[in-house]
């Protein structure tokens, strides 16, 4: 019997944030954490409460339970009819990593589609995903410590910098933390780019631009 994935919501946007900012993606967010469970009752117990994302359900544009054909099918049906641009998929979540596999990469390559995870780390990527984004939390058990961006929300407690610089990413990224000092934390977060040159700021231009 084959695999079926649970998916909150799969739609066609701009990529906001990180190296691969301002670029047409098709976002499939896959339900459910591994460090939080959605509910605010759990938030301030949690490992990650900091997430402003909605991961829980299937009650998102286009969400449901696929397998891995209708999955990538699915996605492909949002990609604008065009020879040029090659096509771009998020899996994103929540924890992508937690329904993601070799099956699924393998169906999204068979339609054209590059791949592309956002994942906490604690949880080891297929072989054939084409570009990992990892966003670290403070767990300190993350199985990934090799991939293409490392982009760390700064700052977190007891998240320094430094204990990921012996990590192989190509590029390392610091992320001002949202909220109600946004502000604060942008400015240390450039001041931190500045003194320690291995990191680029990343900010979060979706929300500046008004990008869903």
């Amino acid at each position: 019997m084959s695999k079926i994935y649970s998916i909150k919501e799969i739609y066609l946007t701009i990529q906001g944030e990180g190296r691969q900012a301002g670029r047409a993606a098709v976002f499939c967010r896959f339900t459910g954490c591994n460090l939080w469970t959605g509910l605010e009752k759990d938030r301030d117990s949690a490992i990650c409460n900091f997430c402003d994302t909605d991961f829980r359900g299937m009650d998102g544009p286009n969400g449901g339970q696929y397998s891995a054909p209708d999955l990538a099918q699915a996605v492909a049906n949002l990609w604008p009819n065009t020879r040029n641009g090659k096509p771009y998929v998020v899996c994103t979540g929540g924890e992508p990593l937690l329904q993601l596999d070799v099956s699924l990469v393998d169906a999204f390559h068979e339609r054209g589609f590059e791949v592309a995870i956002e994942t906490n780390g604690t949880l080891a990527a297929p072989s054939n995903v084409d570009w990992i984004c990892m966003s670290p939390k403070p767990t300190g058990q993350w199985q990934l410590r090799t991939g293409h961006e490392l982009k760390l929300v700064f700052p977190q407690e007891g998240m320094d910098p430094e204990q990921f610089q012996d990590f192989e990413f190509d590029h390392f990224l610091l992320q001002p933390m949202d909220g109600p000092h946004l502000e604060e934390n942008t400015k240390k977060t450039i001041a931190y780019c500045m003194a320690h040159p291995q990191w680029m700021v990343s900010l979060q231009t979706h929300k500046y631009a008004g990008i869903p």
